[in-house]
């Protein structure tokens, strides 16, 4: 009986999916602060990752790659359109699709985005050895890469 207590309780901190969550709270937080006086917000910042890796994806590939809905997708590409980062071209060779560019603002902030993110993750990691900042890396990549396989 004593086990079937123990099996039954739930400890947030012991909790991968509690920590997870409260990990990611404070990064975006802390990337929100740096990222802010460059008028971008961590909404749209994912995106522009993918965006500043390959220019002119569709937002489909989007959704594909940031593991995110549909709805929010459009959502985020409205905001960045407003905001000056992004335009919509019709594809050349499919008119029916979207191929989601770059402004040259978007494509000006890039370094000084990444620097902000670098330091944040730097920050972030300081508790960590360099051994243990690799190990914990590639341990979230592990489980990031089994849960799609699952999915």
């Amino acid at each position: 009986m004593q086990l079937l207590l123990v099996l039954m309780t739930f400890f947030k901190d012991l909790s991968a999916g509690y920590l997870t969550n409260h990990l990611a709270r404070l990064l975006e937080r802390g990337l929100a602060a740096r990222i802010r006086p460059l008028g971008l917000t961590t909404g749209t910042f994912p995106a522009l990752l993918e965006l500043w890796e390959n220019d002119g994806l569709t937002q489909k590939q989007l959704v594909e790659r940031l593991d995110i809905e549909q709805a929010t997708m459009a959502n985020t590409l409205s905001r960045m359109e407003r905001d000056g980062l992004i335009r919509r071209e019709k594809d050349p060779g499919d008119g029916r699709v979207q191929r989601i560019r770059l402004t040259e603002r978007a494509r000006a902030l890039r370094d000084p985005a990444i620097a902000a993110a670098t330091a944040e993750n730097e920050d972030a990691l300081l508790a960590l050895s360099d051994e243990e900042s690799a190990e914990f890396i590639s341990l979230m990549q592990k489980i990031i890469a089994a849960r799609k396989r699952q999915s």
